[in-house]
């Protein structure tokens, strides 16, 4: 029951709203600059149909952990081979998606939203999902001397990460399941939905200018950290509790032209999940020592341990959800009705999670015919 994911067009045509969609999902993370990672494992043995890199894109968030740990282990690096891995970290979806489209990476980890528009403002051309990576990780949490039930968050000032971004659409929609009503882009209405970057809103909470926040991890941590307390966890919201919040995406050029690096990588996103799920506090410390070197310090423990939990590592791209999600951004007015027909082509993933005893994942409908 919510809606995660971006896509901002409020009524507008779907290429007006597009740009603006854009914007918003600068939001993701802290900041917009691609960064190149010059720490990595090397390759070792044959290069894999003579290719000597594949160029990999990810966020420095605990949301993105498989492509941290996968990266930091080697596990991912040793599937490939010879063929090195080469890393960028992305602290936006456009700027990830733009940088698939112009050949700077081949394959990205990557939110629904930014999946979904790339997808769409190509005309289905630019990319495809070909796996998944994570699921939950996002909180309402809320300061515990004026909320105290969900129905107090009627007239209160909750903070999101901008408008039209995956929390932003998912706090319209539990609104508008409340019967309560808020006009989607000035949020005003009877709550105040406050477009706050994730950096910025532990000192928003602090000052008092919010009254609570629906974000994703660390920020919800970071924020019951600084006292607030955790009103609603979303993926309560979702069947079985899961709802996605990382895909792996890969441009169909690079599909078409090197499907075999694509399957390397992703027995390595496998292997990396299932090392991660058995060796939870291990596979934690090794996403905080990737972080400390991409941003320069680590998440301190009352924050990453809780953030931890909250997150589900899955090679289960979870496409039920993802087309969930944009029926709420519709719904929300944000988005006009996309065609996802071919989103996902999972067979790749199917043939690797057969290969190690597993069972095949669904496109529910939207893979490739």
């Amino acid at each position: 029951m919510q809606a995660t994911r971006t896509f901002l067009g409020r009524g507008l045509a779907a290429a007006a709203a597009l740009p603006l969609l854009a914007v918003a999902l600068t939001a993701c993370g802290y900041g917009s600059q691609a960064k190149d990672d010059s720490v990595a494992p090397a390759a070792k043995g044959e290069k894999i149909g003579g290719l000597d890199t594949v160029k990999i894109g990810y966020f420095p968030n605990l949301t993105h952990a498989t492509a941290l740990v996968g990266h930091q282990e080697g596990i991912i690096q040793k599937e490939l081979g010879g063929t090195q891995l080469s890393a960028s970290t992305f602290n936006a979806g456009p700027s990830e998606i733009e940088a698939l489209n112009a050949g700077s990476i081949d394959i990205g980890f990557i939110g629904p939203s930014p999946s979904i528009n790339g997808f769409a403002r190509s005309k289905s051309k630019s990319l495809r999902i070909i796996g998944g990576s994570a699921s939950g990780g996002v909180k309402l949490v809320v300061n515990p001397e004026k909320i105290k039930t969900l129905d107090d968050v009627k007239g209160k000032k909750i903070a999101t990460p901008q408008l039209g971004n995956t929390q932003d659409v998912a706090f319209l929609n539990w609104i508008s399941e409340k019967g309560w009503k808020v006009d989607a882009e000035t949020g005003k209405g009877d709550v105040s939905v406050v477009r706050t970057e994730n950096k910025v809103t532990p000192n928003a909470y602090l000052s008092g200018s919010v009254d609570g926040a629906w974000v994703p991890e660390p920020t919800a941590s970071k924020l019951v950290s600084d006292g607030a307390k955790v009103l609603l966890d979303e993926s309560d919201l979702w069947p079985d509790k899961k709802f996605v919040i990382t895909n792996i995406i890969v441009s169909q050029k690079f599909l078409k032209e090197h499907p075999a690096v694509v399957e390397a990588v992703l027995r390595g996103t496998v292997k990396t999940n299932a090392w991660i799920n058995a060796n939870p506090d291990k596979a934690k410390e090794s996403a905080n020592a990737k972080l400390q070197e991409l941003t320069g310090k680590p998440l301190p423990p009352k924050v990453i341990d809780p953030a931890w939990k909250s997150i589900r590592f899955t090679d289960d791209p979870l496409a039920a959800t993802l087309d969930a999600q944009a029926d709420h951004a519709v719904k929300a007015g944000l988005l006009q009705q996309p065609d996802l027909a071919g989103i996902y082509d999972l067979g790749p993933l199917n043939k690797v999670l057969e290969a190690e005893g597993g069972s095949a994942v669904s496109d529910a409908g939207l893979g490739v015919k």
